[in-house]
């Protein structure tokens, strides 16, 4: 049966349009002013005068927690939580038990997760001191890249990014694209012993964003883009937390055509350090969120496409993990179900416009990953779609947390904006507070690089 979207202001590659979009299978068939349906064919109308449609949000750093972790969250229960919140396609990090560093470790997440995502999905590779030949393996028109996210490279000590002499090999070694994490491990070891030599174990949560500093995040930063424009390596930066990183990065290049890009997350887009103290370990997270003058700044390297892309870095534990002193506290949080509504606040408080949430959240991620067919409502594409009322609020609350860990840092939090319903695949999963757990999403595809 088809569906027609009617009247909806379609939010779209730069434009803001009042068109019909027509579903049929899995697909977007037709986008014009007005559609007229086959009068001989069953098919759906929903009224969406008043509310906007946007490309559905493609998430590409999520720690979903699965295999191994799932006292944490689930595939299951975190794609539930991702299609509330307008995120249709997911990427998932290799730090779950074990550890995926092997192909057949990896297919088994895909296999896994054909019967529980809600949600399209992909699951990176990881990298490690002792599996290049195996992750130079990676099919890279069926996973979406190879990183250390969340992994020890050497001996559960230590990021890639700290290993110059292996970036060299690896780097001349692949065009599959590598993501990685980037903050100087020598650093932050040594500005943790002077915290720790003058607090004990209780060190104030404020003094994360002193001890993961700035000059640990640009020179890491620093050295591994050195690396991978030696060797023209097509590489992407996580969760960049600072301004004086964010202003290493080229803007003169369309996305299209950009080797090297980077990406700022939810949270260092809407915290400050002036949060530690309201927040605590509730917005403990790696990179630490710094200076309101770092927020602002990556807000205006977003503007200006020196960051390139949105994510949420989507990493639960449970409240009993995030207690205790700074060390006993985890660092991570969840947010796929409040990511968009956030920036979508962002939009009314005048820092962001619709189009440019689209363009980040959206449009970006699905050039720099050449995904096929999705991050765009275009005619013939995977109808992947978010509509979103931009005049209803939505409160964050106990019982409206979905996540498996059941608390969010945005609790209590009232969002000027709500979403109204999340298409994947052309099917509706999440109408109004309520998710269709019976349909799965699809495994990413990917444009093969030459």
């Amino acid at each position: 049966m088809d569906t027609v979207i009617r009247n909806a202001s379609v939010v779209n590659e730069g434009q803001i349009l009042i068109l019909d979009v027509l579903l049929s299978g899995e697909r977007i068939e037709k986008i014009a002013p007005t559609i007229v349906l086959n009068p001989a064919k069953k098919s759906i109308e929903i009224d969406a005068t008043g509310l906007y449609l946007l490309p559905g949000i493609i998430d590409d750093q999520v720690h979903f927690r699965e295999p191994g972790l799932t006292h944490k969250g689930t595939v299951f229960s975190e794609s539930v939580a991702a299609v509330a919140g307008g995120i249709t396609s997911f990427m998932d990090m290799p730090n779950t038990i074990p550890n995926t560093l092997t192909q057949v470790l990896l297919e088994e997440k895909y296999t896994m997760a054909t019967e529980k995502s809600i949600a399209n999905y992909s699951f990176f590779m990881g990298i490690s001191k002792n599996n290049l030949e195996e992750a130079l393996k990676t099919d890279t028109e069926n996973v979406c890249g190879i990183t250390d996210d969340g992994l020890y490279f050497n001996n559960d000590e230590g990021i890639l990014a700290n290993y110059p002499d292996f970036l060299e090999q690896f780097f001349s070694r692949t065009n599959t694209l590598i993501a990685l994490h980037s903050e100087d491990d020598a650093i932050i070891k040594k500005n943790t012993q002077k915290f720790r030599l003058q607090y004990g174990d209780d060190i104030p949560f404020f003094c994360h964003s002193l001890i993961r500093d700035e000059l640990a995040c640009v020179k890491a930063t620093n050295r591994v883009l050195s690396i991978a424009k030696k060797h023209n390596t097509r590489l992407h930066l996580f969760h960049i937390s600072t301004l004086a990183e964010a202003e290493l990065f080229d803007n003169t290049v369309p996305i299209r055509d950009k080797r090297i890009t980077a990406e700022a997350c939810i949270h260092h887009l809407w915290f400050s350090d002036a949060d530690y103290g309201r927040l605590g370990s509730k917005i403990k997270w790696n990179p630490s969120i710094k200076t309101d003058q770092d927020r602002k700044g990556l807000m205006q390297s977003l503007l200006n496409n020196r960051i390139d892309i949105i994510a949420t870095d989507h990493a639960p534990h449970t409240i009993a993990e995030k207690a205790g002193n700074y060390f006993q506290a985890h660092s991570g949080g969840p947010l796929v179900q409040h990511a968009l509504l956030a920036m979508l606040e962002l939009f009314h408080l005048g820092e962001i416009s619709l189009v440019k949430v689209v363009e980040k959240m959206s449009h970006n991620v699905a050039e720099i990953y050449r995904i096929k067919e999705r991050g765009y409502i275009r005619e013939g594409y995977f109808a992947d779609l978010v509509l979103v009322d931009l005049n209803k609020q939505q409160e964050v609350t106990t019982n409206s947390i979905l996540y498996k860990c059941k608390w969010s840092p945005f609790l209590g939090q009232v969002f000027k904006s709500s979403i109204n319903s999340t298409f994947v695949n052309g099917n509706v999963v999440y109408e109004k507070g309520l998710v269709q757990t019976d349909i799965k999403g699809k495994r990413l595809k990917f444009e093969k690089i030459r």
